[in-house]
């Protein structure tokens, strides 16, 4: 029998007026792995720090079994910043103890890319004080993981790590034997890690059985009969309603009163959760061109991250862009976005981008900073336009629609500053919609988004007709919103996915295979073997029969692109799309070939 853990027993939580958690009892036995769900504000990081004994409950209590130990990732770390990583993370163990425990070579490897950590200047040895956040909570991380723990109590783990990163984090977690406590918004994460759900709502948590998409079956089920009784009740005050009008004149002020009452029901009753209607925020159409781009170059700063880059952006196309960070898909976007404000007068390095002249573009950065703090909610979005036209004929108000938000009426007067992350996220798509645009960059739209409100906004983008480019670590939402995945891989190349992230993950761990013995770094053990030279000559013909690889990739990623679009244009010529899905496959299978190639000669070149 699995022992108990941590046991959760009549808390309650209140803030102001507001009970964040009222009456809850739960607990956390070994084995388990409980991911934690629940809008934003509703008091999931409340409850599991209260879990961790973090923070006091106002009533209840909180018990650890004997000797529990216990690790906690918090969405603040208390790293020392004086310190170096090394003394952090690895703490007195010498370079030869270290590095001969499997465990810490996946750790850092998973996490920063290698034994050497090559992200950071020094290594192991970088001072903590001058990183950034993500660099700081990515240490956090891997000193928690280090360490031997009973449970784990991770708040919103995802954050700061890219795809790659949280793939090998969920298969972490899933490998280790200690339980596991997990607040994320990350679906995906949740369905790969998570055995048991807890729904925080309205100050009480609902239990579930299995992940995410069970936690959604079974919710679903839960909703569709709590409106089976709903129904009868209706029902029963509907029958209700035709006997009193049908009662006698003299007992007419008594069923008046009645009736006044049942109908205050009745209107009190609300819509179902999941019955919000699509919302189609751009009218504006397209041409045929939306941006263009020949032979193009990217820069950030001094480094090149794109060469010779010949790419189309169609009307309607939806892009997820994935890529490890730094290879420039935010540069991208951005050189995009230049092109556009400037109406083509400002050009990248080299080549040239071309803007469709009805493009309309929306573009949401990873920056919330640029909304007025001063401004209440429903002036910062009448600051944009007082009604939207939704198509067919339908107007909304500002208010409404920020009420389909999730920003009540009472919510629409509160300070742009005084909002939560989540909250200022959400106002900032809200605007950017508003606005009516027919290309949107979003990059990482996911971040503070809860779960609800990405599903909201996942919604509404399925009937958005316009052209969208998404970056974004939250692979659930990309392959939710997105027809085709791109991927910046490093190599200064965009590369379209056929099989989206599965096939990017696995690329990235061939290149990673083939780049390990020169990335191992000086701390890492090294083989006794001797290593073979290449000569100059041998280099020489390796880099040149490189660049005609690189050319041909070059010519079979435009080909690729090119029968993707006949395939869109041929869809009801079932004989068509057949003859050219099988013409693709087999593009696909001599590109995978080439670039196998490509990997074996950019280690000798």
């Amino acid at each position: 029998m699995a022992v108990n853990l941590v046991n959760v027993e009549q808390v309650t939580k209140v803030y102001g007026t507001r009970a964040l958690l009222d009456g809850v009892s739960l607990g956390v036995s070994e084995g388990d792995r409980i991911g934690v769900v629940g809008r934003n504000g509703d008091g999931k990081t409340t409850l599991i720090r209260m879990l961790a004994k973090l923070e006091e409950a106002d009533t209840g209590r909180v018990t650890h079994n004997g000797g529990l130990r216990l690790g906690v990732l918090t969405q603040h770390d208390s790293l020392d910043p004086t310190a170096t990583i090394r003394h952090e993370v690895i703490g007195d163990l010498e370079d030869h103890e270290w590095a001969g425990s499997a465990k810490i070579r996946d750790v850092l490897t998973g996490l920063f890319g290698g034994l050497a950590l090559p992200g950071f200047e020094h290594g192991l040895d970088t001072v903590i004080a001058p990183l950034s956040g993500g660099e700081r909570r990515r240490i956090a991380l891997a000193k928690l993981l280090i360490a031997e723990q009973d449970l784990v109590v991770l708040d919103e783990p995802t954050n700061h790590l890219d795809v790659e990163g949280i793939s090998w984090l969920a298969g972490h977690l899933r490998a280790r034997r200690s339980a596991l406590v997990c607040v994320t918004h990350d679906r995906w994460f949740l369905d790969q890690v998570c055995t048991r759900m807890w729904d925080v709502q309205r100050g009480a948590v609902h239990e579930y059985e299995g992940g995410y998409s069970d936690y959604v079956f079974a919710r679903a089920e839960r909703e569709r009969i709590a409106a089976t009784e709903e129904s009868k009740r209706q029902n029963l005050m509907r029958k209700e309603l035709a006997w009193l009008r049908r009662g006698a004149p003299a007992r007419t002020s008594k069923p008046r009163y009645r009736i006044e009452a049942a109908n205050e029901l009745i209107a009190d009753v609300p819509p179902p959760r999941d019955t919000s209607e699509l919302m189609k925020f751009a009218n504006a159409r397209l041409g045929k061109t939306v941006f263009d781009l020949e032979d193009v170059t990217v820069q950030a700063g001094t480094k090149t991250l794109l060469t010779h880059l010949t790419w189309q952006l169609g009307p309607g196309d939806r892009i997820g862009l994935v890529g490890v960070n730094g290879a420039g898909k935010t540069s991208l976007l951005r050189a995009l976005g230049e092109a556009y404000r400037s109406q083509g007068d400002v050009q990248p390095e080299a080549g040239k981008i071309v803007v469709g002249k009805t493009v309309k573009l929306a573009y949401l950065s990873q920056e919330v900073a640029e909304l007025n703090p001063n401004l209440r909610v429903l002036e910062a979005v009448q600051q944009v336009r007082d009604r939207v036209d939704l198509g067919k004929g339908r107007e909304m108000t500002a208010g409404q629609l920020c009420e389909q938000f999730g920003f009540a009426k009472e919510k629409q007067w509160t300070p742009v500053g005084d909002l939560s992350g989540g909250e200022r996220r959400r106002l900032q798509i809200l605007r950017l919609l508003m606005d009516e645009p027919n290309v949107l960059f979003l990059d990482e739209p996911t971040n503070d988004l809860d779960i609800e409100t990405l599903t909201q906004l996942e919604d509404l983008l399925d009937g958005w007709p316009g052209s969208m480019i998404v970056i974004s670590h939250d692979r659930f939402f990309i392959e939710r919103t997105t027809d085709k995945v791109m991927a910046l891989l490093g190599d200064r190349a965009l590369r379209m996915l056929p099989r989206g992230i599965d096939e990017y993950i696995e690329r990235r761990q061939r290149m990673e295979e083939v780049a390990t013995p020169a990335s191992a770094g000086p701390s890492a053990p090294r083989a006794t073997a001797p290593a073979e030279t290449v000569s100059p000559q041998a280099a020489r013909a390796a880099k040149k029969e490189l660049q005609k690889v690189e050319r041909q990739l070059d010519k079979m990623s435009t080909r690729e692109t090119a029968l993707h679009a006949q395939i869109a244009d041929n869809a009801t010529d079932f004989e068509k799309v057949a003859t050219l899905d099988a013409e693709l496959r087999e593009l696909v299978a001599e590109r995978d070939v080439l670039e196998m190639r490509w990997l074996e000669l950019a280690e000798d070149a």
